[in-house]
């Protein structure tokens, strides 16, 4: 299954686009990246069947393990893409967030739309860890 981030927003040259690099090279499954302008842009055609995840203040909080355990279920089920979408500074509309089929966030503090990225990316890294019995996650 690939696992697709698109992001509102240019990160270029930053510390944040680093820390979102070092945990991407570590992913062993298919990734890709896009990047659409703060407004306006078209999102890539999904490979089917899919699943899109909006990143959304008022999302569903998950525990690493249950976010894990969705993933592998959908790899499972045959879905070929599982699409995370990060919304700029003002996120994403309700239609949008209708469309989706699951909003998740990390904490009801906001976050700078940059850092979100950085943080999908570690959590895609511990989700295909936790997946493989890699050491790199540590419950309890």
């Amino acid at each position: 299954m690939r696992l697709h981030v698109i992001a509102r927003g240019k990160i270029g040259r930053s510390p944040e686009a680093e820390l979102v690099d070092r945990y991407v090279k570590r992913i062993a499954w298919p990734f890709k990246l896009t990047e659409l302008p703060d407004t306006g842009g078209t999102l890539p055609d999904p490979l089917t069947p899919s699943r899109d995840v909006l990143l959304d203040e008022r999302g569903k909080q998950l525990s690493s393990e249950e976010f894990a355990a969705l993933l592998g279920k959908w790899r499972d089920e045959g879905v070929r893409e599982t699409r995370f979408l990060i919304g700029a500074a003002d996120g994403h509309g309700e239609a949008g967030r209708a469309r989706a089929d699951l909003l998740i966030g990390f904490g009801a503090m906001t976050w700078p739309h940059m850092m979100a990225r950085a943080m999908v990316a570690e959590q895609l890294w511990r989700a295909t860890s936790i997946l493989a019995g890699h050491p790199y996650h540590r419950s309890g």
